[in-house]
């Protein structure tokens, strides 16, 4: 479904990304593991047409994208869950759903994505009219991949769906991770937590300073050492 050649992303002189290459299968959740500083929220960036790559290709569903403009992408089908979730503090919960189908015209399928998401994440339907702000951190992270959801994504990026939640919380999200899949949504995940990000994927690549230095499925990563040493915390 997507497919990165060869990229290259620079910010001035500096390279974060050096010469990627991975696949994101039709299906499949996909991660992409790393520390602060790897380059993953760059290439998401790239991806969905925030940022533009030195060189180097980004393919979607046998579609050249890497110079379409962001809106367009989104209207392509893929969806960006950004880092730091970006919502609109002062507009109520719904306000924020509805303006993830911006690029829709089709009312009754708004409506009904609405109803899907509030079915996925009761809260947000609870308090509809609350402004966004006054959510925690984990209300906040659902109302991103619920307002992601509304364009009707068949691929959904998400980056760190997890950060700074509890435990519990975390569990929450990746449980959605799973139920999106389970209904057909192909993933590309950007996760710090490394554990939970393996067991839900299908395959992972590792980035390093912007390069890729290991890849495989979840369950071969999980029992990588060197992944257990970097990313798990096992000697």
């Amino acid at each position: 479904m997507l497919e990165v050649k060869d990229l290259v992303v620079a910010y001035g002189k500096v390279r974060a990304v050096k010469g990627i290459s991975f696949r994101v299968p039709q299906g499949q959740v996909v991660s992409l593991l790393g520390t602060n500083g790897a380059g993953k929220t760059t290439t998401l960036r790239t991806i969905s047409g925030l940022l533009r790559p030195e060189s180097g290709e980004v393919w979607f569903e046998g579609q050249r994208i890497d110079r379409v403009p962001a809106h367009k992408v989104v209207q392509l089908g893929l969806a960006h869950s950004p880092e730091g979730r970006r919502i609109f503090p002062r507009l109520s919960v719904e306000d924020n759903l509805m303006l993830g189908a911006f690029a829709r015209k089709d009312a009754a399928g708004i409506a009904k994505d609405l109803q899907r998401v509030f079915a996925l994440f009761e809260i947000l339907k609870e308090r509809r009219s609350q402004p966004a702000g006054t959510f925690s951190g984990g209300e906040q992270q659902m109302l991103a991949i619920g307002r992601a959801m509304m364009s009707r994504p068949r691929l959904l990026m998400l980056d760190e769906p997890s950060m700074g939640l509890s435990p519990l919380m975390m569990q929450k999200i990746m449980g959605t991770i799973a139920e999106l899949q389970s209904e057909g949504v192909t993933i590309l995940l950007v996760e710090q937590n490394a554990a939970a990000a393996l067991e839900l994927s299908d395959h992972a690549y590792v980035l390093e300073v912007g390069n890729i230095t290991l890849d495989g499925t979840g369950r071969q990563l999980l029992d990588d050492d060197r992944v257990k040493r970097a990313y798990l915390g096992e000697s």
